[in-house]
């Protein structure tokens, strides 16, 4: 089912369900309130009567058959025939057999002791009005004069006879009226609740719609057009969601495509070189001239393997598995590792730790594998590198400096992306993979393109969240302050 088809339904549903609901409500409390009125209108009318009117209750109970012309009848009949002003009908009848004293009726029509048999389906109530002084008989409606009644029972006093009208219920067809006219108005409301929903389901069917077309034309692969916002406020958030999702294919294309030319540009030049190394190795005669040619061709091999792990490491989630740690181990593995090279090369490798632990939530694997490659980076950038760590305004700071040429300003602002590099070599993943390390661990990264305190070269600084609740004792010394040359 459509989404518009659904709006409505629900709205439709929703009006007839509220509309039903409230109607019956209405209408039970309006028919209870009007019949309530109805009783004490047969109450008073008889009980005045009763009480006023009919003192002779001994000269009424001792009227037998064929006393119609007698002046207790024609007086109490008169009296009876007085009430046609406020009720259809009046009689005075004997509870125990329900038979007619005087009635307002014509006495050839009901004489005195006749049944008068339509009271027999409210016995109990006439009963009831005997035992307690009055009471009410249910609604009936009469077939003939279409039209509903009530009776009124009210006892005359120490007797068993009992004082009867007849009210009509005329509210009856107001409140007929009333039902119709709630039916009428829940018909009306649930068109309208009909058209609100379609309105509704158009507004917001229509920009899913096109968002669901923009969703097919991205899975298409045309993805040149921007999603265009759409809708309220949850479509909007949708459709930039979308523009987003499309901007993020679009830039993990693009790192795809870069990825892939510069996977074949940096495996190409050393298959090169191990082509050519590989046939001078054949050819050459002299065991000594073999082995060199073959110790670079060791040298080409180990270049692919870790242009291989780069891409790889640049291309898998960096999952972190942080914990609370002191950094300085890490980092001192680090230096370890990287000391004889830089040893060999010639470069100037300054570490300053301090006395007492750093502590920090982070992996110490991506603290280690962070420190290596901005070792490497900033080696390849000067002769001299200091590295420092220390506590920052409850952060743990890691600082690599370099004496280099520093790097350009438009160059600073996309250091961290991948395949952006200044280097002859390398495939320029160094720096986006630690930028994807430092943020696995929900830590940030900083560079300083110049101004260092050993000259005008740059600085990267990385920052991970401080173990602040840590207190720190005093352990084994970890400052260190090496000059290695």
């Amino acid at each position: 089912m459509s989404l518009r088809r659904q709006f409505i339904l629900i709205f439709v549903a929703f009006s007839l369900a509220v509309s039903a609901l409230g109607g019956t409500v209405a209408y039970r409390t309006a028919s209870r309130a009007l019949e309530r009125e109805l009783d004490q209108k047969l109450y008073q009318v008889a009980g005045a009567v009763a009480e006023a009117s009919l003192q002779a209750e001994a000269e009424i109970l001792s009227l037998r058959p064929g006393d119609e012309g007698s002046p207790t009848f024609l007086r109490v009949q008169q009296q009876l025939q007085r009430l046609k002003r406020f009720m259809d009908e009046a009689y005075i009848l004997r509870a125990s057999d329900l038979t007619a004293l005087v009635t307002s009726l014509d006495a050839d029509e009901v004489p005195v002791g006749t049944v008068l048999r339509e009271f027999a389906p409210y016995s109990a109530e006439i009963q009831e009005a005997v035992r307690w002084g009055q009471a009410t008989s249910p609604l009936y409606y009469h077939e003939g004069e279409k039209r509903y009644y009530k009776y009124g029972f009210v006892r005359l006093e120490q007797t068993d006879a009992v004082l009867a009208v007849r009210g009509p219920a005329d509210y009856m067809k107001a409140l007929t009226d009333f039902r119709w006219a709630m039916i009428r108005g829940s018909l009306v409301a649930a068109a309208l609740a009909g058209l609100l929903g379609w309105f509704l389901a158009t507004t917001v069917s229509r920009p899913l719609e096109r968002l669901g077309r923009v969703a097919l034309r991205i899975q298409r692969g045309r993805m040149d057009e921007p999603v265009r916002e759409e809708g309220g406020s949850e479509v909007r958030r949708l459709s930039r969601a979308m523009e987003r999702m499309r901007q993020g294919i679009l830039q993990r294309d693009e790192q795809l495509r870069l990825m892939l030319a510069q996977v074949a540009h940096e495996i190409r030049n050393p298959l090169g070189g191990l082509e050519l190394l590989t046939a001078a190795a054949a050819q050459a005669e002299d065991p000594k001239e073999r082995f060199r040619l073959l110790g670079k061709v060791r040298g080409e091999i180990a270049s692919l393997n870790r242009i291989i792990d780069d891409f790889l490491s640049f291309s898998r989630p960096q999952r972190a598995e942080p914990k609370l740690h002191d950094i300085r181990q890490p980092v001192e593995e680090a230096t370890e590792l990287l000391e004889a090279q830089m040893r060999e090369q010639r470069i100037s490798l300054t570490v300053d730790l301090p006395p007492q632990p750093v502590m920090a939530w982070a992996d110490p694997e991506h603290v280690k594998r962070v420190v290596l490659n901005l070792l490497k980076n900033a080696s390849q950038a000067g002769d001299a590198v200091v590295l420092s760590c220390r506590l920052h305004h409850g952060e743990a700071l890691i600082s690599v400096k370099d004496n280099g040429p520093g790097i350009s300003a438009e160059l600073s602002s996309r250091i961290f992306e991948p395949f952006v590099t200044d280097k002859e070599k390398g495939a320029g993943l160094g720096l986006a993979i630690v930028r994807q390390l430092v943020q696995a661990n929900e830590g940030r990264v900083e560079v300083h393109p110049g101004g260092s305190a050993i000259g005008e070269g740059a600085e990267f600084r990385i920052y991970f969240p401080g173990g602040e609740d840590w207190a720190p004792k005093a352990g084994r010394e970890w400052s260190k302050a090496w000059r290695r040359s």
